[in-house]
């Protein structure tokens, strides 16, 4: 009988999938801006407040689907390939939707818990930067808590990033 050894598959670092975040932070402002002017192209500019909150939860709805039809279809959305980072679930060749959908919603940790705090005490401006920018180091620092060093969001969602190696070109 032969032993199998398992796969050893290596955890990016915490400074790649920050620039990964960084890198998908201006891929995602582009989409967003997309939904925005179709939405705005659709409801002909409306100015109502129900319009606004229309907006708010279109502009949610599709940055949910962007990311995951890009988790379930490749593993990774354009920023986590070009810094080689893909997520996956043990056992599953691809990732689930409903996997996919409560990482989503588990990422949503890097920020609501600030912006609740600042609708609670009506913080504005710099304030809000500050509570947005506290809430991401923390949620950032419980990938040192983690023994394989995932998020937060990660472990709870049952997915992990792999670090995808280099391509070697000829």
């Amino acid at each position: 009988m032969q032993a199998t050894n398992p796969v050893i598959v290596a955890t990016p670092t915490i400074r790649r999938r920050v620039f990964s975040m960084l890198y998908e932070f201006f891929l995602l402002l582009s989409v967003q801006v997309l939904a925005v002017a179709l939405y705005l192209l659709v409801t002909l500019n409306s100015q109502h407040p129900v319009a606004e909150h229309g907006r708010n939860l279109f502009v949610l709805l599709v940055t949910g689907a962007y990311f995951i039809y890009c988790w379930t279809n490749s593993g990774h959305t354009l920023a986590m390939k070009t810094w080689r980072i893909k997520v996956v679930k043990l056992g599953y060749a691809r990732l689930p939707y409903k996997t996919a959908a409560l990482r989503f919603l588990f990422a949503w940790g890097w920020f609501l818990p600030a912006l609740l705090v600042c609708w609670a005490f009506g913080l504005r401006g710099k304030q809000v930067a500050f509570a947005v920018m506290a809430g991401i180091a923390a949620w950032a620092l419980t990938a040192f808590l983690d023994k394989d060093r995932q998020f937060l969001h990660d472990r709870l969602a049952g997915t992990r990033l792999i670090a995808l190696p280099k391509v070697v070109r000829k």
